[in-house]
């Protein structure tokens, strides 16, 4: 349907492509239809447009926006399986990108909430690899000791380290949601949307990854905090992980059912332990265990109430853990 020669119609595609940043063939249709009834000046209905003709634009615009380091790139959404595209900068660091709209204090904010996504909450036991509004909330000031020094230092001037108000936090959370940069579950978890995913992963594992090669499976020596499908190869933030918490192997959800049925096995293709599809990377780490935990607590109870003998609560309670989620033993624990 498109024409070979770049004309107003690719120009007008690109326009609408920049303006939304993301886009998907469902979303797209509409959008190319309108387009090219006004430039063919005769109806043409969402439905007429074809997968192909879509490609056929995609292309055309990276041809032309390539001589601009952009280019679109698409990956597929994690739960729902949707291909998505995204105008992405293939050169510089996409954290840099944002200081043109963004305020030293909230660029400095929304690196706190990456390493909480890829460190703190990321560890062997609890592999979350996102935070609640609560816990992004307790990132918008400076911790104490960058606070003194900048006061002390000769970074006195740098608002980088002061930190934003509550208020301020939360607007620039709801902004990173409505840019797409960040996706809210229902449970209120923040994680990181597929543009971000596409346009941060070359920083995303240089900054979380131990130098090397990002598919290398002997990596017991290295700390990777970011690692991807060995079905798909795409960043893991939600989905499966092994059982065996010393092994790399994740695999996404919407990937499991044809990478085993192709395999021909449920074992783990790494360690070649049994995989269950119950141990998670996402939020489901979190809720899998508060479930598994008062399911513990509720057979506990049960069982002191048809005991005759007194049952210790140290018999059936699990490990302390801390405020924010993790065994103590996790402090020091790398993954």
């Amino acid at each position: 349907m498109a024409d070979d020669t770049y004309n107003d119609s690719n120009r007008a595609f690109l326009q609408a492509f920049i303006a939304r940043a993301t886009l998907t063939l469902d979303e797209a249709k509409p959008v190319l239809a309108a387009i090219l009834t006004a430039h063919d000046r005769k109806e043409t209905l969402p439905e007429d447009i074809t997968e192909a003709d879509f490609n056929s634009y995609i292309s055309s615009a990276n041809s032309r926006i390539s001589t601009f380091d952009l280019e679109i790139r698409s990956t597929f959404h994690q739960i729902t399986r949707q291909r998505i595209y995204a105008l992405v900068n293939t050169t510089s660091d996409p954290i840099t990108q944002l200081a043109t709209t963004r305020t030293a204090d909230e660029i400095t904010f929304l690196k706190r909430m990456l390493d909480a996504m890829f460190e703190t909450y990321n560890t062997k036991r609890h592999e979350v690899v996102a935070i609640t509004s609560m816990q992004a909330m307790k990132l918008a000031k400076a911790p104490a000791d960058e606070r003194r020094e900048t006061q002390n230092g000769s970074n006195t001037q740098s608002s980088g380290t002061q930190g934003l108000t509550l208020m301020q936090a939360e607007k620039v959370l709801k902004a990173l949601v409505e840019e797409g940069w960040f996706e809210k579950s229902r449970a209120g978890y923040y994680t990181l949307s597929p543009r971000a995913l596409i346009e941060l992963r070359g920083w995303l594992m240089e900054t979380y990854n131990d130098p090397g090669d990002e598919d290398d499976e002997d990596i017991d020596d290295r700390v990777n905090k970011v690692k991807v499908c060995v079905a798909c190869k795409e960043i893991v933030t939600t989905g499966q992980r092994c059982t065996k918490r010393s092994c790399p192997c994740r695999i996404h959800d919407i990937c499991t059912q044809n990478f085993f049925r192709i395999q021909k096995s449920t074992k783990c293709p790494l360690c070649k332990t049994e995989w269950t599809s119950d141990a998670y990377v996402g939020e489901r780490a979190v809720t899998a265990a508060e479930k598994a935990r008062k399911e513990k607590r509720r057979s506990g109870a049960s069982a002191r109430r048809q005991s005759p003998v007194p049952i210790e609560p140290s018999d059936e309670a699990g490990p302390q853990e801390h405020e924010d989620g993790e065994d103590a033993e996790e402090e020091e624990d790398q993954s």
